[in-house]
């Protein structure tokens, strides 16, 4: 496969996410945007389709990291891209527990995880990680107003997160908001992985 081919699946990966998780939300009964986490969709009988959209996107941004250690200015961002994609599959194979009352007639939060739904969050939380940590090592090797944005981008990627996962906690500020919070977070980090992408194949 051809180096941009690969770089262009880093471009495509997020619109195909957030397209997928915009149109199976709005066709759930009791799903609340504002409320549920995108992660929740993979619950219930329809919810093969955003496992296999954590798995297609997480596969597409695996390959552009393929595409960033070949033709990329930072084999230390390619790497921690790859890990981003990483998460992104184990977050596919590996559902989430119950939260915030979706599916109906569960608790607000499990007393005790399941293993399955606890390797979701692991794998979430290390994708999470690498993708801010990865804005920052970017922000090093390029130009002064694409380090700024990057640099922007990777702060407020983990604030957002930090409250989203907050909110998916139950805290009461912040539980009836927890996701439209992740939205914006990953809104936030699509579009700079995306734009990553663009960068790179018009250097």
């Amino acid at each position: 496969m051809g180096n941009q081919t690969l770089l262009a699946c880093g471009m495509a990966a997020g619109p195909l996410f957030t397209v997928a998780y915009l149109l199976e939300g709005a066709s759930r009964v009791d799903y609340k945007p504002f409320r549920h986490p995108v992660s929740s969709l993979a619950l219930g009988r329809a919810g093969w389709t955003q496992t296999v959209n954590f798995l297609f996107t997480g596969l597409l941004s695996l390959l552009f990291a393929v595409g960033l250690w070949r033709t990329g200015p930072s084999r230390w961002g390619a790497l921690l891209i790859g890990v981003w994609a990483v998460g992104l599959l184990g977050a596919g194979a590996f559902r989430t527990d119950p939260v915030s009352g979706y599916p109906v007639g569960t608790p607000d939060q499990l007393q005790h995880p399941t293993r399955v739904g606890a390797l979701h969050d692991l794998f979430s939380l290390v994708g999470f990680l690498a993708l801010a940590v990865a804005c920052f090592v970017f922000a090093l090797s390029n130009s002064p107003g694409w380090a700024l944005y990057s640099i922007a981008s990777g702060v407020l990627f983990a604030t957002t997160m930090a409250l989203a996962s907050a909110a998916f906690s139950q805290h009461q500020r912040w539980v009836d908001l927890g996701g439209l919070i992740q939205r914006v977070s990953l809104t936030i980090g699509w579009t700079w992985q995306t734009l990553l992408a663009v960068h790179i194949l018009h250097t």
